[in-house]
């Protein structure tokens, strides 16, 4: 057992130059453990509703959880904000060395909470459980050149996320890792944080316990497919059973698979980025330096745009690297702008399978420095609202869908549709047993999977499990989190995730979602295999599951049952169509 108990946080205002240390109520260290869960409750809290996302007011929060530094696996970090890409909430993930020099660098405290914006663009280091700011000496640079220019692990933006780009990531290791999706990066960028920059170890404890984990999970099925190849055999899974977006969704398989796939990385690769007890990706030349390609780089720059040359890809994901934009927004931005020149809605001369002028186009959406690449960086939906044609490429909640088509999975159509922070698979997957037993399944099956995915997701995250390795914790992390002076059950850990996925529906009824943000897109509806009312009773029962009411709002009935009776404001609107007191709230 340890006694390393993490109950403070550090708030950063750049606007001011202050930096506070403050502790954590012990009601939400329990209720919300750390990572999502605790980012979640800050963010609702802290921000007013409706405020700008690249704006003062908007948090930033790089939060740890319980757990960080001892699970098995990599260790984590997630970056918690208000998404410039969709206006809701935003939770993104990245390893790597930043978060293990994070979670000694903060000692007792679960996190940086990062508000304000500077006059001029600063670091953030962290030490010895203290924070300081330095004026920024790499404003201009790329991702690599700024990891290389700090003595210690850093997490920085490159010029997409100085130019604020919708879907810049917060870059880690010379952009070996990304916290990729919905724009964390431009947040950053917009605050004047060019970087942050962890000194310290991880702390030391519970081997046996890791190791007892390693060779269980290396056993386990996900655990040989991640020795195998990991993530870059997604495309090979997608393109097999038919659901792989190819040429900008035209397609549903790609002929050119085996040439991006993972047999293609392996012949490729100078080593695995990682060979421990848990392997890492693939690390390949590109033309302008090493490159550790994930699944969605062939899926989405790769079959997305029509590519089939490894090296050609895995160029054009390290320049997304470098410039620290998401490959799958970006993928997804190319391929729309080809359909929209293809059809006329765009004069610009662009086409599928060529790697060059994807380049091109995305160097320019990185620095805005054209017309298409301005209107670009702000998202495909934000393109199409502007030039038309948001049938080319599927979004949900403005999130570009990654490279998995759902048009013959009811249930993964339904996971898109839900998920909290837009069109997002890693909530939930459950195309990987609907693709061969979905025929099988009844609207329950479904939403049951569906439900169970999305809680248990929140819980892992919570602690902010690494991926994959936490798919070995049965117990969500209960035996873990005893171990750490901690006491909780599967059945109380499996609430702390309904409590978090609840608490984050209020964030974004709050920001005015509804239910018809829990859509098909116009891009997939005369696509779809299934009938479109079909999906909409799903819905139905997917909210009754949640204990929602039909327009996808929380009843005070699961509010009252998740503890949350007390933290809804009046500005937050509740299935009975009106807001609520919270002085009131439990009558």
């Amino acid at each position: 057992m340890t006694d390393h108990v993490r109950d403070a946080v550090i708030r950063v205002d750049l606007s001011t130059g202050s930096v506070d240390r403050e502790r954590v109520p012990e009601s939400w260290r329990h209720d919300f453990l750390g990572g999502k869960g605790l980012g979640a409750r800050y963010l609702y809290e802290d921000l007013p509703p409706g405020a700008d996302p690249l704006g003062p007011a908007n948090l930033l929060a790089f939060t740890l959880g319980p757990l960080s530094g001892y699970l098995p696996g990599e260790t984590r970090y997630a970056a918690v904000t208000k998404s410039p890409l969709t206006g809701a909430f935003l939770d993104s993930y990245s390893g790597g060395t930043f978060p293990d020099a994070l979670a000694g660098a903060l000692d007792d405290c679960l996190g940086l909470l990062v508000t304000g914006v500077s006059d001029d663009p600063v670091v953030l280091t962290v030490e010895d459980g203290d924070a300081s700011l330095a004026p920024a000496e790499t404003w201009g640079e790329d991702v690599t050149a700024t990891c290389e220019a700090h003595d210690g692990a850093v997490a920085c933006v490159g010029p997409a996320g100085e130019a604020g780009v919708g879907y810049a990531t917060i870059a880690s290791d010379g952009g070996d890792h990304h916290a990729g999706r919905g724009g964390a990066g431009a947040v950053m960028g917009a605050k004047g944080l060019k970087a942050v920059v962890a000194r310290g170890d991880p702390p030391e404890g519970l081997d046996d316990l890791r190791e007892r984990y390693e060779r269980t999970y290396g056993d386990s099925d996900t655990g040989r497919w991640q020795a195998a190849g990991a993530t870059l055999e997604s495309i090979d899974f997608a393109n097999e059973v038919g659901a792989l977006a190819t040429r900008g969704w035209q397609d549903h398989t790609f002929e050119g698979a085996d040439g991006i796939g993972v047999e293609a990385a392996r012949e490729a690769a100078t080593e695995r980025e990682r060979d421990d007890a848990i392997r890492g990706g693939f690390r390949v030349g590109t033309d302008d330096g090493e490159s550790v390609p994930r699944g969605a780089t062939p899926m989405s720059l790769g079959a997305g745009l029509g590519i089939d040359n490894f090296d050609a890809v895995a160029d054009l994901g390290g320049v997304c690297d470098r410039l620290g934009m998401d490959v799958i927004s970006a993928g997804s931005a190319v391929a729309w702008a080809i359909r929209a020149s293809e059809t006329g809605l765009v004069e610009r001369d662009l086409s599928f399978g060529d790697p060059a002028g994807a380049r091109g186009l995305i160097e320019e959406i990185a620095t805005r420095s054209t017309p298409l690449g301005d209107a670009l960086a702000d998202g495909v939906a934000a393109a199409a609202d502007r030039f038309g044609g948001d049938e080319f490429v599927p979004t949900v909640k403005a999130m570009e869908l990654p490279a998995y088509d759902p048009s013959d999975a009811p249930a993964m159509a339904l996971a898109y549709a839900t998920s909290d922070r837009g069109g997002c698979h890693r909530r939930a997957r459950p195309i990987e047993e609907e693709a061969f037993d979905g025929e099988a399944w009844d609207a329950a099956d479904r939403v049951r999977r569906v439900v169970a995915a999305q809680t248990t997701r929140a819980t892992l995250w919570s602690l902010v499990a690494d991926d994959f390795v936490g798919e070995s914790l049965s117990d969500l992390g209960a035996e873990w989190l005893e171990a750490v002076g901690l006491a909780y059950d599967p059945a109380e850990l499996a609430t702390v995730g309904e409590r978090i996925w609840t608490l984050v529906r209020l964030f974004n009824a709050r920001e005015g979602f509804t239910r018809a943000d829990d859509r098909l897109p116009a891009a997939l509806t005369d696509a779809v295999a299934f009938d479109p009312a079909e999906f909409e009773r799903l819905l139905d029962a997917y909210y009754a599951a949640r204990g929602w009411g039909p327009n996808g709002l929380p009843t005070r009935r699961t509010l009252a049952r998740l503890g949350l009776a007390g933290v809804v404001d009046a500005q937050t609107p509740l299935d009975d169509g009106v807001t609520t007191d919270p002085e009131t709230a439990d009558d």
